[in-house]
């Protein structure tokens, strides 16, 4: 690891002089000072508006906002800037793709997810399903939280016009096989579409390596502002594909009568953008790349391991999902102690995890509850977290 995590804490204000354990990384993260610095500054020193303004501060605001896009771009190794669209976040990159690909689909087409997707990745689907007609498809999970490809050749077949799945799971920690599944989809002639949200922050993501079609991720995932996300797509795909959005910037021409649109990326990207934001997401970019995102990746992996070897040793406890290949989230139960008491006893040792369905409601159905504690990493936690978490668990359970 070519970092001390313990050092990079110093860096975020939020840790200044604070004891908190925070493990509630899969909902979203805290921002090192540089990014606050940056948000600060763009509003004190370049606060204009981007691609309109004819004078010296619109042209630095516009010039801000297309570096990031840049950075975006290198960061995910896409083929160019203009696969890069700036939206709120992953679930308003997934509602245009619901949106603007349900005008390509027909009654009985077949839509696949899989069955531990969050909310965000299922309801808009719902949403044009009824409106097409389509039909729903969900690839179904083995023991270990690993998905079930065994029936790949039903699942995927010639109705299947659209396959959306997460690149890792918000509950179970579980990496998804994307090169096999991005495989699966174009062999029956379907889009792939990945929900990054949970990748993108933890990993090193190559897209060229992926192949998928779309992928999405959200910006305050990975130290970035809130209100900032990213669709990525491949350029003849966002080229086809009707806007979702209409108002100003998109727009090349307007008459009373019709409308012809703006250009890839900018015909997606209706009104005035979160520039700001999206700046300050190139500047958590310029963070992560510092450390490299292979070190985040292995110190992840790492903790991981070490966080699961201790849980297991508190009496009482069941942890699910075992996936060979898995990130930094880990759910679990205590016997006899509803999700939300464990909470509030954690946080009276400002310790913040998360508890409940987690936005994956068919998941957690299907594990048979319906709260789990969870807890995720990142590249603040280390070790001594973990073990306070779990001297904290094991004298809970002296209180039931």
């Amino acid at each position: 690891m070519s970092f001390t995590p313990q050092i990079e804490k110093r860096k975020f204000p939020i840790f200044k002089e604070s004891d908190l354990i925070y493990l509630d990384n899969a909902s979203t993260t805290h921002k090192p000072l540089n990014v606050i610095d940056c948000v600060n500054n763009v509003y004190a020193e370049a606060n204009a508006n981007v691609h309109t303004a004819i004078y010296n501060l619109g042209d630095k605001s516009t010039r801000l906002y297309e570096d990031s896009r840049r950075k975006v771009s290198q960061f995910i190794n896409a083929n160019s800037p203009k696969e890069v669209i700036f939206t709120s976040g992953a679930t308003e990159s997934l509602n245009l793709l619901a949106y603007s690909l349900s005008h390509d689909l027909n009654e009985d087409d077949e839509i696949l997810i899989t069955e531990m997707e969050h909310h965000s990745n299922i309801v808009p689907w719902q949403l044009i399903a009824k409106k097409t007609k389509a039909k729903i498809r969900s690839i179904p999970l083995l023991e270990n939280g690993e998905l079930d490809l065994s029936e790949s050749n039903s699942l995927f077949n010639q109705k299947t016009k659209i396959v959306s799945v997460t690149h890792m799971s918000n509950v179970l920690g579980t990496i998804n096989p994307l090169k096999r599944l991005s495989d699966l989809a174009h062999k029956v002639g379907a889009k792939f579409i990945v929900d990054g949200a949970q990748g993108v922050p933890h990993m090193k993501v190559n897209l060229k390596q992926i192949d998928c079609d779309f992928y999405v991720f959200s910006g305050h995932k990975m130290l970035g502002p809130t209100g900032i996300g990213v669709l990525w797509g491949k350029y003849e795909l966002l080229n086809k594909m009707e806007p979702f959005l209409g108002g100003g910037e998109m727009i090349d021409s307007v008459t009373l009568e019709e409308s012809t649109w703006n250009e890839v990326p900018y015909k997606f990207e209706a009104g005035t953008p979160n520039f700001v934001q999206a700046i300050g997401l190139g500047e958590a970019i310029n963070y992560l790349e510092d450390l490299d995102m292979k070190s985040i990746e292995d110190h992840e992996k790492e903790l991981t391991k070490f966080a699961l070897e201790e849980l297991n040793k508190v009496e009482n406890i069941k942890l699910h999902g075992s996936a060979k290949n898995r990130g930094g989230v880990i759910s679990f139960t205590l016997k006899g102690i509803h999700s939300l008491d464990l909470a509030q006893f954690l946080n009276e040792d400002n310790i913040a995890i998360r508890v409940g369905h987690h936005c994956a409601q068919p998941l957690l159905n299907k594990l048979g509850e319906t709260s789990t504690a969870r807890i995720s990493f990142y590249l603040y936690n280390d070790d001594s977290d973990i073990s306070k978490l779990c001297k904290t668990l094991k004298n809970v359970q002296s209180y039931f």
